[in-house]
C-alpha cells in the first residue's frame, strides 16, 4: 500500500512537473506580450515642450504661444515652469482638461551662457520632465528649443530620455548652436565632440528640424550658420528624418527667430501637426 502511494505521488509530480514546464513558454509570451504592449501605447496627451536660450526665463515664448493660438483658432493652454538651481521647480499656469496639445514652457532659474550650464540644465530639464510625466501621466511629446534651448534638449534626448519610457516625436530647433560660437570652420568644441559621440542615442523615432537664420552671409548677428548647420553630424542616419532650413529677412535675427513669420509657419504645419 505504502510503495502504491509513493508510486501515485511520483506520477502526480511527474504530471505537474509537466504541466509546469509547458506553461513556462505561455508566462513568458504573456510577460513579451505585456512589454510589446506597453512600448506601444502613447497617451492622448502630447504636449508641446520648449525651451528657451541663455539669459530667457519661461516667459520667453508667451507672445509666441498667442500667436500660434490665434493663427491656429485653437486655444492651446500655457504651463510655464521654472527650475530652480536647487531642483524644486516652480509653475505659472495651468494645463486645461481636455487640451491634449498643451504647451509646457520650461525655463531655468540660472540661465547663464556656456557649456557647463548648458550641461546643468540639461540635467535640471531631465529633472522637470519627470516631474511632469508624474503630474500628468504623458508618455510623448514634441519639443522646440532655441538657441540654447536646442543644445539642452539634444542632450536630454541623448542621456536621459530613454530612462523615462517617453516617445520624442518630434523635435524643433531655431538658432541652435551645435558648435557654439566657434566662426572658425576649422574648430570643433568638446560639447559638439560629444553630442556627435553619443548620437547613438537618439530616438531612432524621432523626427528634427534644424532652422538657421541669416541676417548676414554668415549668421544671424550671434550664432554662425555653419554651428547650426553642424546639427547634420549628430542627427543625419540616427533619427528618422533631418530637416534643415534656412531663413532670411528682416526677422532673422537670433533674438527674432522664434517670431519670424516663416518659423511660424513652419512649427504649424511640422510641429503642431
Amino acid at each position: 500500500m505504502k510503495f502504491w502511494t509513493k508510486q501515485r505521488l511520483g506520477g502526480l509530480g511527474l504530471i505537474l512537473g509537466l504541466l509546469l514546464l509547458l506553461a513556462i513558454p505561455g508566462l513568458f509570451w504573456r510577460s513579451q506580450q505585456l512589454a510589446q504592449v506597453r512600448a506601444n501605447y502613447r497617451s492622448p496627451l502630447a504636449p508641446i515642450i520648449m525651451v528657451p536660450g541663455s539669459s530667457a526665463n519661461q516667459n520667453r515664448f508667451n507672445q509666441l504661444v498667442q500667436q500660434l493660438n490665434t493663427e491656429m483658432g485653437t486655444q492651446h493652454s500655457l504651463l510655464r515652469v521654472e527650475v530652480l538651481t536647487n531642483g524644486q521647480l516652480k509653475t505659472t499656469g495651468t494645463i486645461r482638461k481636455g487640451d491634449y496639445r498643451p504647451f509646457i514652457v520650461v525655463g531655468f532659474q540660472d540661465s547663464r551662457d556656456g557649456p557647463a550650464n548648458i550641461q546643468r540644465q540639461a540635467k535640471w530639464f531631465t529633472i522637470a520632465f519627470k516631474s511632469l510625466q508624474k503630474a500628468f501621466h504623458f508618455n510623448r511629446f514634441s519639443a522646440m528649443g532655441h538657441s540654447n534651448g536646442g543644445l539642452v534638449l539634444t542632450l536630454f534626448m541623448e542621456h536621459d530620455l530613454q530612462a523615462t519610457g517617453a516617445h520624442a516625436e518630434r523635435l524643433m530647433t531655431i538658432g541652435t548652436p551645435f558648435n557654439l560660437e566657434e566662426w572658425d570652420t576649422s574648430v570643433e568644441t568638446p560639447l559638439f565632440k560629444e553630442l556627435v559621440a553619443d548620437r547613438q542615442s537618439l530616438p531612432k523615432e524621432l523626427v528634427v528640424y534644424s532652422i538657421a537664420g541669416t541676417e548676414t552671409y554668415g549668421g544671424d548677428g550671434i550664432v554662425p550658420v555653419d554651428s547650426v548647420n553642424r546639427g547634420k553630424y549628430i542627427f543625419q542616419k540616427q533619427v528618422k528624418s533631418f530637416t534643415q532650413v534656412t531663413v532670411t529677412g528682416t526677422q532673422a535675427k537670433h533674438g527674432g527667430l522664434p517670431e519670424n513669420q516663416q518659423i511660424i509657419k513652419l512649427m504649424r504645419q511640422d510641429l503642431l501637426k
